[in-house]
């Protein structure tokens, strides 16, 4: 598995400049995985579209009817937010210098990467790469 954030997640729905790329490496490794919060942030990014007018009405619709009918036949593996996610999230939040910027959410797709035991984390989000490296990943941006 590997751990697409859910802007990257997005990308797979969206025609962005990296699309494509993000396409490529999500079809070569099979199973992505990413923390539950994904699956709201992953509509809201939508409708940021439709609110931006980047989509139509019934592109929104048909957008989140795709990934409601996606994360329904596991085609997306969404990481449960625990109490080990949220502890290692807040170890790390406590221990930050204090010229990192983060947010609340990005900690928790890294904790919820750490806690899942994987290395690396995909992602364009330049606050969540920048802080990668304190929750002892590597980020990964195509």
């Amino acid at each position: 598995m590997i751990y697409f954030d859910s802007c990257y997640l997005a990308k797979l729905y969206l025609s962005e400049p990296d699309s494509g790329r993000v396409r490529t490496v999500a079809r070569e490794h099979g199973e992505i995985g990413c923390c539950l919060i994904g699956h709201g942030e992953i509509l809201a990014t939508f409708h940021r579209h439709l609110r931006e007018r980047r989509i139509s009405g019934p592109e929104f619709r048909v957008l989140a009817d795709q990934l409601a009918a996606d994360v329904e036949s596991g085609l997306w593996t969404f990481l449960p937010v625990t109490p080990a996610v949220v502890e290692h999230q807040v170890q790390v939040l406590a221990s930050l210098p204090a010229d990192v910027f983060i947010r609340a959410a990005d900690a928790l797709h890294l904790a919820c990467a750490v806690v899942a035991g994987l290395d690396e984390i995909h992602s364009s989000d330049r606050h969540l790469v920048a802080a990668a490296t304190h929750f002892g990943l590597t980020p990964v941006t195509l």
